[in-house]
């Protein structure tokens, strides 16, 4: 297998999983219905295991093109590889939007909440604010970004990895997830949020394509913003790079607080 097809796989397992318990929990007719955010977060960290398990001695089980841009801009991976990883994650985020839709064939016609439906493929925000979300996403994304780059610098027995990598999404989501619904992962959102778009889906509105820039833009930033900050804090390598981008996550910021006070 090449490392383009494990992105591809381990991507679609990811959103298979991760979008899978979203359906559990908020369709209707569903034997998980109405479990709580403890058990989507759960679920989505063990995604994350099981994808990297399955492709991280193929591809790095990157999964995530805020990841592939960041460890580019950190120097472990070549730039050159970049455009063919990003493609294959989001493909296979596309892909693993139509299975989940396939597996819950029955339950979509069962559910009138339009939002619900569109949260089993990508994410909503709790309220809606363009720069505050925006901020929220960013952050988790530097968390996440920086959490990697940390577990990376430490010895772990053989085959632990990943299951420290799932705790790291499991904290992010009970911690910072309920903002935004933590994409940190622009193919995670925008790749079943095309699947939703072409779907058939019974009564399913529209796919929020107005706030559909935020989990791809906000992700970028903050993991390009966490591979800066590691490579400055610990490695004492300290480039104007980690002053752009510390500049612009300044001004979101700023944005952010008006936008907020303006209320």
């Amino acid at each position: 297998m090449t490392p383009f097809w494990g992105e591809f796989i381990g991507t679609m397992l990811l959103v298979i999983l991760g979008d899978g318990v979203v359906g559990g929990v908020v369709l209707k007719g569903s034997k998980a219905e109405n479990a709580d955010w403890v058990v989507i977060t759960l679920g989505w960290g063990l995604a994350v295991i099981m994808a990297i398990y399955a492709v991280g001695n193929i591809s790095g089980a990157h999964i995530n093109p805020a990841v592939t841009l960041a460890l580019a801009a950190e120097g472990s991976f070549p730039w050159a590889k970049v455009p063919g990883y990003i493609a294959a994650q989001v493909l296979g985020g596309i892909t693993g939007g139509i299975i989940v839709w396939l597996h819950y064939l029955p339950h979509w016609r069962e559910t009138e909440n339009q939002a619900s439906k569109l949260a089993v493929f990508c994410t909503i925000p709790a309220v809606r604010s363009t720069w505050a979300n925006l901020l929220s996403e960013i952050i988790g994304t530097f968390i996440l970004m920086a959490g990697l780059l940390f577990i990376g610098a430490n010895k772990f027995s053989e085959g632990l990895n990943p299951i420290v990598v799932g705790a790291l999404i499991v904290s992010i989501g009970m911690s910072l997830g309920g903002t935004t619904g933590y994409a940190i992962n622009p193919a995670r959102d925008l790749g079943p949020r095309i699947a939703h778009f072409l779907l058939p889906i019974s009564g399913k509105g529209g796919s929020d394509w107005r706030y559909a820039p935020i989990p791809v833009v906000g992700p970028f930033l903050g993991g390009l913003l966490g591979a800066y900050f590691y490579m400055a804090a610990f490695r004492g390598e300290v480039g104007y790079q980690l002053y752009v981008i510390a500049l612009v996550v300044a001004i979101v910021s700023l944005l952010a607080i008006r936008a907020v006070n303006r209320r």
